[in-house]
């Protein structure tokens, strides 16, 4: 496989080990980008990018990052908190006084962004084209009553967390929540990632497939039985309802809609370009940044049937854990996207990572492909 891009020679180990990826016939497309001390020492590719895999990858392909595109709206919640126009430990209810319903009086945006708000899904079915429906989605959320009493324990929310943080980022930045990322984040930090993509740039946009006959860890096999066999299940809902949400990622419509918990687009460039303007504090004072990356949740997630520890709207390392780990160091913050990609930052190496790929694989946290590369860039450091 020819390995595209530049790499600093001292990284030729983590160069060998992306290549080496591309020894499974079904790896289609992918790229890696590390920053050290806010240097780019690495900033590869290959593959291709189309569905009949025709087309090559570019330096200029970009890709559906899933819930990579989390924490970018927690940064842009968070600065609304620093400009004093969110708060954390305030009700939603007062920037959003619908929300109120069925008990929700006291929920936060602290709540909302550790996951333990306890709305990671709606209790009833919604039609297919719900999910393009953003009056609609943000109104059953604001009727819904929560699976928990709120703040006792957590389980992730994989869509739900895009409508609930995005109402709050239009409702305080008066601008769609995409567009209010985009204006604070990718763009005075030049990054090419989208949330909301404009239609001119679709012919660069990869096509994304299943791997096939990989059945992934113990997690995933939990989650996929649980999916088969419970249709009402908390975890089942908050995958599957609206049911459009696990079928859109290559269409139009999922691309051009603002849904800050799913659909940001972007290249491994742009996550390793965030996570090192975190690390040096362009994006966020030290003390809003220390209080996004504390542990809020830790231990079983209601939805993910597995162990999560949970920040705003990151997720923390968990050395112990094989499929929660990012693979350096124990202090390690970021956020896995569905499938495989991942952006994540090492504070005590400095270190700035993004991995994407157009491949998804089955595990429900961490991708051994992205933890493999992580560990071999630990070696060269």
């Amino acid at each position: 496989m020819q390995i595209q891009g530049y790499f600093d020679l001292r990284f030729e180990a983590l160069k060998d080990a992306f290549a080496e990826l591309f020894d499974d016939p079904q790896e289609r497309g992918a790229a890696l980008c590390v920053q050290v001390g806010g240097e780019t020492v690495v900033d590869i590719w290959a593959g291709t990018a189309d569905k009949d895999g025709a087309q090559a990858w570019h330096s200029d392909t970009i890709l559906n990052l899933f819930s990579c595109t989390k924490t970018f709206a927690a940064v842009a919640a968070l600065q609304l908190v620093e400009q004093g126009k969110l708060e954390l430990d305030a009700p939603v209810a007062r920037w959003w006084p619908e929300f109120a319903a069925a008990g929700k009086e006291r929920v936060t945006l602290r709540q909302l962004l550790c996951h333990r708000a306890g709305l990671p899904a709606l209790h009833a079915p919604l039609p297919a084209e719900a999910l393009y429906d953003w009056a609609q989605m943000t109104s059953a959320l604001a009727a819904e009553r929560p699976w928990w009493t709120p703040g006792e324990t957590h389980g992730y929310s994989p869509i739900t967390y895009g409508w609930l943080v995005g109402e709050l980022l239009r409702r305080a930045d008066g601008r769609g929540p995409g567009e209010s990322i985009v204006a604070r984040i990718a763009r005075p930090l030049g990054l090419d990632f989208h949330v909301g993509l404009a239609d001119q740039e679709f012919p660069r946009v990869a096509h994304i497939a299943r791997k096939k006959g990989d059945m992934g860890d113990a997690a995933a096999q939990r989650l996929l039985k649980c999916m088969m066999s419970e249709p009402a299940s908390l975890t089942t809902r908050a995958f599957a309802n609206p049911p459009s949400i696990l079928t859109s990622t290559n269409k139009p419509e999922w691309r051009r809609m603002q849904q800050p918990a799913a659909n940001g687009h972007g290249n491994a460039r742009a996550l390793a370009g965030f996570y090192a303007a975190l690390l040096d504090g362009r994006l966020l004072e030290p003390e809003l940044l220390g209080e996004m990356t504390r542990e809020h949740s830790c231990g079983e997630d209601r939805t993910l049937l597995t162990a999560t520890r949970l920040g705003l709207g990151c997720m923390l390392d968990q050395p112990d854990v094989a499929n929660a780990t990012y693979g350096l160091g124990p202090k390690a913050f970021g956020h896995p996207g569905a499938g495989g990609s991942v952006g994540f930052a090492d504070p005590d190496r400095d270190v700035a990572f993004g991995f994407v790929t157009n491949s998804l694989g089955p595990y429900v946290l961490m991708d051994p492909r992205a933890q493999k590369l992580a560990r071999t860039l630990g070696r060269c450091l």
